[in-house]
């Protein structure tokens, strides 16, 4: 008997579409986000990623198709949904002068729920030296983690973060990734947007693509890399003489390129760079540099796209 569970699904989305005037914002959207995992949709800016997370919220009303948050309809039970969820808007701002404890104490008298342990979540967010601080004064990364704070005032079961990191400098970037990780070790579910690529292949379990208001796929980062884009290049330089020859007995090769001694081999598959170390062993050559370059999301947005997501 299997006594594994399949995931839960706790955000499912089936066919929603959103127009604006004559411009179609999103169109036959869907996907689903399973219980506890850190779900990103990703797509340039302007390819719907905002829409469809607002729409999900209940903040925009679908022009047809359906949504359900924890078994609730966003539109409909609204208020009954506003309880269990936390979010942080993209480019979210406060008043100047309003103190970091302020904010704080404001978010949480907004709910019915009992909040989250205010000092305890500021501690964990490395705001407590600046609770009586005033917004204004707030580095960018220290903003990011005052909105992720009120997002978690209420102790929910699903977060959104849309486009969480935009403009943080890198050291700040990783910081504010590290904490979403420990949201999701609190046993939340985290449903966030981006199109810094870095960001979703280190921090979410499943993507979903999307371009131009439209789903083009959606699976764990790695099998996406790996269904899209199988090659794999090593560059390598060596004083061998045998070098070539040897190089292109190697199985799955598809391509050999040379420049004085070094040397561009390209195949599919992760056994290539077996296959060129097991050469290279076998064959006792003197290497003196070796490289591998493997395809990441933003190779797979190319692909599918026909363009870099940064166009």
């Amino acid at each position: 008997m299997n006594n594994l569970k399949s995931p839960r699904p706790v955000i499912q989305v089936s066919g929603i579409r959103k127009t604006y005037g004559r411009t179609v914002a999103i169109d036959e959207v869907s996907f689903e986000v399973n219980d506890g995992e850190i779900f990103g949709l990703i797509g340039p800016n302007g390819a719907g990623k905002t829409t469809t997370m607002e729409c999900i919220e209940g903040i925009r009303t679908l022009d047809r198709g359906t949504i359900s948050v924890l078994g609730l309809d966003p539109f409909r039970q609204v208020y009954k949904l506003q309880d269990r969820i936390g979010v942080q808007l993209q480019q979210a701002q406060l008043q100047k002068r309003i103190k970091v404890w302020e904010a704080i104490d404001l978010w949480a008298s907004l709910y019915k729920k009992k909040p989250a342990d205010a000092e305890r979540l500021l501690d964990q967010l490395g705001l407590a030296d600046k609770r009586d601080a005033w917004f204004m004064n707030l580095s960018g990364g220290q903003k990011q983690r005052l909105f992720i704070a009120l997002a978690l005032i209420n102790d929910p079961e699903v977060v959104f973060l849309d486009e969480l990191t935009t403009g943080l400098d890198p050291q700040a970037r990783r910081a504010i990734w590290d904490l979403v990780r420990g949201i999701r070790e609190r046993g939340k579910t985290v449903f966030l947007t981006t199109h810094l690529m870095e960001e979703a292949e280190r921090l979410c379990d499943r993507v979903a693509i999307i371009e131009r208001g439209r789903i083009i796929d959606i699976d764990t980062p790695q099998r996406l890399v790996d269904r899209h884009c199988p090659e794999r290049t090593v560059v390598l330089a060596t004083d061998d003489l045998t070098a070539e020859e040897r190089f292109r007995a190697i199985p799955r090769i598809e391509s050999l390129e040379r420049s004085d001694m070094q040397f561009t081999i390209r195949g599919r598959g992760e056994d290539l760079v077996t296959e060129v170390i097991h050469c290279l062993s076998e064959n006792r050559m003197r290497v003196t540099d070796f490289r591998m370059i493997v395809p990441n999301l933003e190779d797979v947005f190319l692909k599918l796209t026909g363009h870099s997501i940064r166009d």
